[in-house]
């Protein structure tokens, strides 16, 4: 009888992550956990607490104890537990693996595209071992082909080598009782960092509602005007970075204080898991108007809760989205506006959008992405 194969899967970031390298992680492990006769996997944590402060001094040791653990501990620990395969969520596997084939996923080329966001030393470490680590995998995994493309094209990697799977929707449980906000709003979902647009946002919203009451003030039989409700408000779901080179929370505040929105955007903060599908299930659309993106996973969520969804036309958006989004220019305001009218005023097309995001969500799930990497797995095994 062939032995199965082992996959160790590295669970550190369960530590420490907030974002979508957490979901992608959880999720994954919640699949991996089901038996399965041919392949079986570990998952090897790291017992020594994750230091999260912003102590420089404490982010300099917690550096060095990620590379300790990466370099050394890791694959000495997947090879005691005789590990075919080494799966790494976070972009770093080990230069040496005591023979063992390595995975890592690369959820995006921001390393290359925004070298300005990351700390230069940072940044160095994950060129001179990241990458170099990754130039001697088995095989590099990826969200999406756009992300695949870009990695290709910056990092000299073989197109052939990096393998793009989709992902799936965080699975919360439960819809939500109750409007969270008890005021009709647009939802953003997302960490605020630069890239994610969300000063655009805010002014495409105050437009909006101040197109509104031009509109009634001209015509106070506006039906179309009428449709978009007066107390409607913008949630920005999420938390501020600690990390200053991507960290937008100043200009996000100070475009809220110009244009006098302090009543009407909705600041959230970190939102725990139970309190997202309310979220969601109660907003009148979700916009998506990020410059970048590796995959999205915000996009299959409201699709999850039968929301409505808008994104920019650019990265991987569209190939997440298809036809179940409107999309839209994230430098062009007034794009932004007009897409944000027609959702509001037009029922119709409300409820297409809705359909079309349900049919859409079923070719995005962990189902089909584990038994991807399975594939993978198995593969790299023999190689």
């Amino acid at each position: 009888m062939q032995r199965k194969t082992i996959v160790g899967v590295d669970v550190r970031d369960l530590q420490i992550s907030k974002s979508g390298v957490k979901t992608y992680l959880e999720e994954l492990c919640k699949e991996f956990a089901k038996p399965d006769a041919s392949i079986e996997f570990v998952f090897i944590r790291n017992r020594i607490p994750v230091y999260t402060g912003n102590n420089p001094w404490g982010k300099l040791l917690e550096h060095i104890r990620f590379q300790w653990w990466k370099q050394i501990m890791l694959p000495l620990k997947a090879k005691m537990k005789s590990c075919d395969v080494l799966f790494c969520t976070d972009f770093f596997v080990p230069v040496f693996s005591w023979g063992i084939k390595t995975v890592p996923v690369f959820h995006d080329a921001f390393f290359w595209e925004y070298p300005a966001h990351y700390n230069q030393y940072w940044r160095t470490l994950f060129i001179q071992l990241g990458l170099r680590a990754a130039k001697k995998a088995a095989f590099i995994v990826t969200p999406t082909i756009y992300t695949q493309e870009q990695i290709a094209r910056y990092s000299g990697i073989a197109k052939e080598k990096i393998i793009p799977i989709h992902e799936g929707p965080k699975r919360f449980e439960g819809l939500g009782t109750g409007n969270p906000v008890g005021k009709p709003y647009i939802l953003h979902i997302g960490t605020a960092e630069k890239r994610k647009n969300l000063p655009f946002l805010i002014k495409a919203f105050h437009e909006l509602i101040q197109s509104r009451e031009l509109s009634n003030a001209v015509d106070q039989n506006n039906t179309a005007a009428d449709m978009i409700p007066p107390n409607l408000c913008l949630v920005l779901a999420g938390q501020f970075t600690n990390k200053s080179t991507i960290n937008d929370a100043p200009t996000i505040m100070a475009t809220i204080e110009a244009l006098a929105l302090k009543d009407r955007v909705i600041l959230t903060g970190y939102l725990p898991d139970e309190a997202i599908p309310a979220y969601y299930t109660h907003a009148a659309c979700y916009v998506f108007p990020s410059l970048n993106e590796g995959f999205g996973i915000p996009i299959l969520e409201a699709f999850q809760y039968g929301t409505p969804v808008l994104i920019a036309n650019n990265s991987c958006l569209p190939e997440v989205a298809g036809d179940a989004a409107l999309a839209f220019d994230p430098t062009d305001q007034a794009a932004l506006v007009a897409q944000l009218k027609r959702v509001q005023t037009n029922q119709s097309l409300r409820e297409t959008l809705i359909a079309k995001g349900k049919e859409r969500l079923q070719q995005f799930t962990w189902e089909s992405a584990t038994a991807e990497l399975k594939g993978l797995f198995k593969y790299n095994k023999k190689v």
